[in-house]
């Protein structure tokens, strides 16, 4: 493959970008939209940190050129589908309506191109504490938003030793046992969703892990975010879905893409991207 060439995909789905917050990692981002192609993009859900935002105004240059990307792959054909999650809920009014190539809707259904149908949304509504609780996660929020600038100190001096990003956050929710068991009752009840609905899988957000497994018949896919883990679904022309992780070290190559690595075990297909 060549090192400009773009990577095809019939479709990708990205989700918890957090834009408007220091945490986004809008460089690997912009880079991995500049390097890959589809004919399908979804945006699912909190896009923009519209909770953030009301906090503290802060906008870079980089979150400006992710979404002017965006509205150029849409302008030049790309079908683009925004579904906003609770961190960009301010979006839900206007759903069913077009911002200008970009449609906006609550949940869509993907089919495949082998012909299996997804159901496509965020994800919060089955967040007992976002539903139940808000003011509970949003304190939960800003404790999450202190962590990542513990992160951001953490990988800059990592960089200083040559060493790649790690992320501190979700090393400490995937050590913690009440958000472990957390996220498996999340992934049981979106998946069940679907399997009410006649489908067969579900793809969603929210929870920032990237994961890809059958429960109770039904295909889960979780396309991570773009704060922690810098992580994508994407199907393959043949209708294959794969979870990548984009790990570009724009800022230090020239080359943004050397190696595309082998899936790894069944189900769940995972690809790295490393330079």
């Amino acid at each position: 493959m060549s090192d400009n060439a773009p990577l095809k995909f019939r479709s990708i789905w990205i989700s918890d970008l957090h834009l408007g917050t220091a945490g986004c990692q809008a460089d690997y981002l912009l880079d991995f939209l500049k390097h890959a192609d589809c004919d399908y993009l979804y945006l699912v859900g909190d896009i923009i940190d519209g909770w953030a935002l009301k906090r503290n105004w802060y906008w870079k240059q980089s979150h400006n050129d992710v979404i002017q990307k965006v509205l150029r792959k849409a302008r030049k054909g790309t079908q683009v589908t925004y579904v906003p999650g609770n961190h960009d809920e301010g979006a839900r009014q206007f759903l069913g309506l077009m911002f200008g190539d970009i449609r906006i809707e609550d949940e869509v259904i993907h089919t495949t191109a082998d012909g299996r149908r997804f159901l496509v949304l965020h994800g919060d509504k089955f967040d007992g504490v976002v539903q139940c609780a808000k003011w509970l996660a949003i304190v939960g929020d800003r404790l999450y938003g202190f962590t990542l600038k513990l992160n951001h100190w953490f990988n800059r001096a990592r960089a200083r030793m040559g060493l790649g990003y790690w992320s501190l956050s979700q090393y400490l929710k995937h050590k913690v046992k009440t958000a472990v068991n957390f996220v498996g009752k999340f992934e049981e009840a979106v998946a069940a969703e679907a399997k009410a609905m006649g489908l067969d899988g579900v793809i969603c957000g929210h929870i920032h892990k990237a994961e890809m497994r059958e429960i109770d018949g039904i295909l889960y896919c979780n396309d991570g975010d773009w704060v922690e883990s810098m992580t994508a679904l994407v199907e393959t022309a043949t209708g294959e879905l794969r979870i990548i992780t984009w790990q570009s070290f724009y800022a230090e190559q020239t080359n943004p893409i050397s190696a595309l690595a082998a899936p790894v075990t069944p189900p769940v297909n995972q690809v790295e991207i490393a330079a």
